[in-house]
């Protein structure tokens, strides 16, 4: 994986896949495989930026998407990548914009929007 410039992240059949956050650990973009996947802090990631998403479907097409994807997208997909590894660590005692950060901060954005609509 630690070679790998893209790697698979299948779905399963959990809400969550430790393939992504071992993909990113890694520094290696993922390529995530689903349909209606939620990835963890969309509400304040930009998963587009630093990941590939397609529908099980395009699985036969999975070279041809990826030989597509030019050099200096890759580098700067791969770049946003080391970004966000902070993001998917946990910390013995929590560093700014960890995990830990980053899951309070996404369940304080859930209750704003809980009281919004209410």
């Amino acid at each position: 994986m630690g070679d790998s410039k893209f790697c698979l992240c299948p779905s399963g059949y959990e809400v969550a896949s430790l393939r992504i956050v071992e993909a990113i650990s890694a520094g290696c973009v993922p390529m995530i495989i689903g349909e209606h996947y939620s990835l963890s802090f969309n509400d304040v990631l930009d998963w587009s930026k630093f990941s590939l998403i397609i529908t099980s479907n395009k699985i036969p097409e999975i070279k041809k998407i990826l030989k597509a994807i030019p050099t200096e997208t890759y580098l700067r997909m791969q770049k946003r990548v080391k970004q966000v590894q902070r993001h998917f660590v946990i910390n013995r005692s929590a560093k700014p914009y960890d995990m830990l950060h980053m899951i309070l901060h996404s369940l304080w954005l859930r209750r704003i929007n809980v009281r919004l609509l209410s």
